[in-house]
């Protein structure tokens, strides 16, 4: 999850008879279809305020306050009155009366995470194997967020047709509301014990999409939740190498490997670095073990087809990449989002997990550049190396090559000391 600006769509004006007479309430049944002719897998929509708001406010209290989002400042942003803006749509948005809540598998037959692999493969979250598969067969990389923010224009568009003017915002990934509450009130799933959204047909590898709009819902329309199926079930909790999921539906996300690999910034927490394994971006684990995604039907969807390339990726293959040659291969992907260094970071852990001995000479040859190359800011109140999971005082360029290097370190020392897999 992350901050960007808002999709803000600019409806046409109504007709004149439309401005003398009530716009019409929205039917769940219509916006359903629409979403589903858009190529969303699944939607549902819910009037405002959204059932159960409060319980899903006092977790993001909770969460806030005892500092389990680590650098994402953007979950604890309050309003003037000190209220979480997120946890309540009325604060974002005074004029919102209804949210549709859009779903969209990416669900694969690629190998799991846990699946045996080589030693010298990494591993990328399948979220962001993402790419658009062209009608003469060839691809590039797509970004969910793109791909669906262009669906939900064309549902909005549709509105405007029958609705006539009326305010909207659409976020995917990005806005400032709890998603995954707002989709279990709109019969999409519940929450799990991994904090997923898991839907009973389509398991939890699936995108979710938000449009927040002005508009009523039909008095008769019966919201249509979902109960808790998770039943005495722990496997994600006991798969979680780093312990992030410290309860049932509590993370905290400083130990989270997605977190760690793609939010932070600067250097990994040493203690965790061996945790991390192979994973490189982002990490499926406590979904892979979730019997709901078992069953789950295979997506086959044009705009989020699997980039091949990206399943257990050769360590050897990421290492090889330069800066350029990284912006070539994930402009428009999702893995660009944690940068290059941050990426290299990632990867030299992911070495230094390997037990593959044959990677110290790189490993070496890396942290020689690095240190002739870096520049720590003077300014900086945070020591060059020291590991943090709170937000970083260092310009992001320094903090960035300040964890490869702590990364690189660790790796060399791991691979020197550790037992070799070669």
């Amino acid at each position: 999850m992350h901050e960007e600006t808002p999709v803000d769509f600019q409806t046409a004006q109504p007709h004149a008879a439309q401005t003398e007479a009530a716009q019409p309430a929205l039917d769940p049944a219509q916006l359903r279809a629409l979403a589903l002719e858009a190529g969303f897998t699944e939607a549902g929509l819910v009037p405002l305020p959204i059932p159960s708001a409060e319980i899903a406010e006092d977790r993001l209290e909770h969460f806030v306050t005892s500092g389990f989002h680590g650098q994402m400042d953007y979950l604890a942003r309050r309003n003037d009155q000190q209220q979480l803006v997120r946890a309540s749509l009325d604060r974002p948005f005074p004029w919102a009366q209804s949210v549709l809540l859009c779903l969209a598998s990416y669900h694969s037959d690629a190998p799991h995470s846990l699946a045996p692999s080589s030693a010298d493969s990494g591993w990328i979250a399948r979220y962001a194997w993402t790419a658009r598969r062209d009608p003469d067969g060839s691809s590039r990389p797509s970004d969910y967020h793109k791909v669906l923010l262009r669906r939900m224009k064309h549902i909005q568009a549709a509105l405007a047709r029958t609705h006539g003017d009326f305010e909207s915002r659409a976020y995917v990934d990005t806005g400032p509301l709890l998603e995954r509450a707002a989709a279990h009130a709109a019969g999409l799933g519940w929450v799990g014990k991994n904090t997923c959204l898991i839907h009973p047909k389509h398991g939890s590898y699936t995108f979710l999409a938000a449009l927040v709009l002005s508009l009523p819902v039909q008095d008769n329309a019966a919201p249509l939740t979902i109960p808790d199926r998770c039943g005495s079930c722990t496997r994600c909790l006991d798969a979680c190498p780093t312990h992030a999921l410290i309860a049932p539906r509590q993370m905290d996300a400083t130990r989270c490997i997605a977190y760690l690999t793609i939010e932070h910034r600067g250097p990994i927490d040493p203690d965790l670095s061996a945790d991390l394994g192979r994973q490189v971006f982002g990490c499926d684990i406590c979904q892979d073990v979730c019997p709901w995604n078992r069953k789950a039907p295979i997506a086959h969807d044009d705009q989020l087809a699997q980039r091949g390339e990206l399943v257990n990726p050769s360590l050897d293959w990421l290492a090889s990449l330069d800066q350029a040659a990284f912006e070539r291969l994930f402009n428009g992907s999702p893995i660009r989002r944690t940068g290059f260094w941050s990426l290299r970071r990632n990867l030299a852990l992911a070495m230094g997990n390997s037990g593959l001995r044959r990677y110290l000479p790189w490993l070496r040859e890396q942290l020689l550049q690095a240190q002739l190359d870096h520049q720590p800011d003077a300014q900086s109140d945070t020591p060059a190396l020291q590991p943090t999971s709170k937000p970083a005082s260092q310009p992001v360029s320094n903090a960035r090559k300040d964890g490869f290097i702590q990364a690189v370190q660790w790796a060399l020392n791991r691979l020197r000391t550790g037992e070799s897999r070669d």
